[in-house]
């Protein structure tokens, strides 16, 4: 063997000989640095919530300095908040050198998170010590989880949410560290999110994809595409925390979803056919569910063309209205909530009832429902729809803030917009009260009585205009 082959065999040997000490060193460092019960402490502390290992402690040094904890739990108090299959830990190896362990990556596998907002407006995984504690500063080039649950209930509005099988991918996570106030306006970082079901009371959405950017106190949620009622719809979130109260903008819409699909989550019959377009650009503000009712502003709205309703025959309802002085005008209007609106108006009540004639069917060949929101009350700009002999116009305001119908009037118009027959509702959305005196209390009960024709119609005067929007009157 030569004298330079030698030379380089020893180096050879050296070098591994070198790597076999430090990766040894390593080993043991990390083990003394990784023991389960400094582990627990650690995190307990940090989260200011009891944290539990219940599986084993791993660790891996290659490819990388890898950490996995195996059956973790995080409660407070009694109440279980989080858990996860398990939970790895990617470390900088040489942070231990200087005492100081530098976590770069940081994922989740089978997350189950459980948010639960109380009645006094506290979270579950809120508590007086948190509260006084500072959060240290952090920097987590790469965060992740796969496969999560998430589930949140809000007890004093009575609603929430599940999602299941997410995953999340967050990159370049930084927290400026201080006081526990100003979280999200230390907050910065850009995400992805997928998640394959989302599930709230009487909705279910699939295949929710979104992009997310937090900067200043501010975030940024675009393009979100979601999949609701067998449609696709894009949107997206703006809430801006850097200001005294958070600011929340809100835009989305789904074109062309077959109404049949909305009428899935109230019946299993067909109770409707047909292609509509919704759409809603809402800002609102507050920190509190009931703040941003109170504070919402923007439009909605809903249209369709060439839509076919099930179970009636609206035409020769109202051609017999004359003799027989019944129908249920008021049920009719329903149908302009159908869509999201639908399932907050008619909560208190059984909706799909409403369409369980067996007298034939319906062709609405337009149908029209924009309305403006101001201060949490949705009012009607053009809500009409029409037949292929009749119109159908709605006026008055659905005031999301207290749930209550705000002077709203039903009307069967003429060519040249009268009123022909008219019904107001008022009252809450669960119990509403039709004038005079008939009173709402199930859509399962007999048709509704016409209580009133337009009284200058009655007199031989001229009458004034109820409708002139957008949808013609049927030739």
């Amino acid at each position: 063997m030569s004298r330079s082959s030698r030379i380089i065999l020893f180096a050879l040997i050296g070098f591994v000989a070198l790597l076999v000490v430090v990766a040894t060193g390593l080993f043991l460092l990390v083990r003394a640095s990784v023991d389960k019960a400094r582990l627990e402490a650690t995190a307990s502390e940090a989260l200011a919530m009891q944290v539990v290992i219940g599986g084993r402690v791993r660790l891996d040094l290659f490819p990388s300095l890898l950490v996995t904890l195996e059956d973790v739990h995080v409660r407070n108090g009694a109440v279980e908040v989080a858990s996860a299959k398990a939970v790895e830990l990617g470390i900088d190896p040489f942070s231990l050198l200087r005492s100081n362990v530098l976590i770069e990556t940081f994922a989740l596998k089978g997350p189950w998170i459980a948010i639960e907002r109380y009645l006094n407006g506290r979270y579950n995984f809120e508590s007086p010590q948190a509260t006084e504690a500072p959060l240290p500063a952090l920097y987590w080039p790469k965060v992740s989880f796969s496969d999560g649950t998430l589930v949140y209930a809000d007890k004093q509005s009575g609603e929430g949410f599940e999602a299941e099988h997410c995953g999340l991918d967050v990159s370049g996570l930084r927290l400026a560290g201080g006081q526990r106030a100003n979280l999200v306006r230390d907050l910065s970082f850009t995400a992805g999110l997928a998640c394959g079901q989302i599930r709230t009371e009487g909705l279910t959405a699939v295949d929710l994809k979104l992009s997310a950017e937090a900067k200043d106190g501010v975030f940024d949620l675009k393009p979100i595409a979601i999949r609701v009622f067998g449609s696709q719809g894009p949107g997206s979130i703006r809430a801006d925390f850097s200001g005294s109260e958070p600011i929340y903008h809100l835009r989305w819409s789904l074109p062309q979803f077959p109404i049949e699909e909305f009428f899935k989550a109230v019946s299993p019959k067909t109770l409707a056919s047909g292609r509509m377009d919704f759409s809603v650009n809402l800002s609102m503000q507050g920190r509190t569910l009931k703040m941003m009712r109170q504070t919402a502003q923007g439009q909605i709205s809903l249209r369709g063309k060439d839509l076919a309703l099930a179970g009636t025959d609206l035409d020769a309802a109202f051609s017999r209205f004359e003799s027989s002085q019944n129908f249920n005008l008021v049920d009719l209007g329903a149908f302009f909530f159908a869509g999201p609106l639908a399932l907050v108006v008619t909560k208190g009540y059984n909706f799909a009832s409403n369409f369980q004639g067996t007298q034939g069917s319906s062709e609405i060949r337009t149908l029209v429902s924009d309305w403006t929101v101001e201060r949490g009350v949705a009012q009607a700009q053009d809500v009409a729809m029409a037949t292929r002999e009749n119109r159908i116009a709605l006026h008055g305001g659905l005031d999301f803030v207290d749930d209550r119908f705000d002077d709203v009037t039903m009307a069967l118009i003429d060519t040249n917009g009268c009123a022909k027959v008219r019904q107001k509702i008022r009252g809450s959305f669960q119990h509403p009260v039709v004038e005079n005196p008939s009173v709402l209390t199930s859509a399962a009960g007999p048709a509704l009585r016409l209580l009133k024709k337009g009284s200058d119609l009655l007199r031989g005067r001229k009458c004034q205009v109820f409708y002139a929007g957008s949808v013609p009157a049927p030739k």
